[in-house]
């Protein structure tokens, strides 16, 4: 598995495969309609944030996105193909992510994390601190996570 930079001519396939990552909690096909316009990732934010894939010989396994600001990072999606989530690919990407806030001068990693997924990012340090109205569902709240980063 290779954590490699997310090429623009992959956005539309990475864009899916966080449709088909959120689809894996259940969710009807109505909910990830009203996802998409959300879960698409675009030309701009590839110039302007962190886009990284997971790439196993070519096969798409996994996104992040991290958006950095002064001290403060933000981990805007981290998905994962339905069949590579619990093979330790989030985890993978997680540590990218981490590392990489550490070496731009971070000092906390923010998300906004799905219901389903805060377990995980509970095992990888992150504490509830709030919770945050969903860009996609109108009266949603989902978990607003942080992670202090040591230096």
């Amino acid at each position: 598995m290779k954590i490699r930079s997310a090429l623009i001519d992959e956005l539309p396939a990475l864009s899916e495969l966080c449709l088909r990552s959120k689809a894996y909690w259940k969710y009807d096909a109505a909910f990830i309609a009203a996802c998409r316009e959300e879960l698409t990732l675009t030309p701009h934010q590839l110039d302007q944030d962190f886009i990284m894939v997971a790439d196993d010989d070519g096969r798409l396994a996994g996104v992040v996105q991290l958006v950095l600001d002064g001290t403060t990072a933000e981990l805007e999606k981290l998905f994962i193909d339905p069949d590579w989530i619990g093979k330790g690919v989030g985890r993978q990407l997680f540590i990218w992510a981490v590392e990489t806030a550490k070496s731009e001068g971070a000092t906390i990693i923010n998300v906004v994390a799905d219901p389903g997924a805060a377990p995980f990012y509970e095992k990888m340090g992150f504490k509830q601190f709030g919770a945050y109205p969903s860009g996609s569902v109108s009266g949603r709240e989902l978990p607003h996570m942080r992670l202090r980063l040591e230096q």
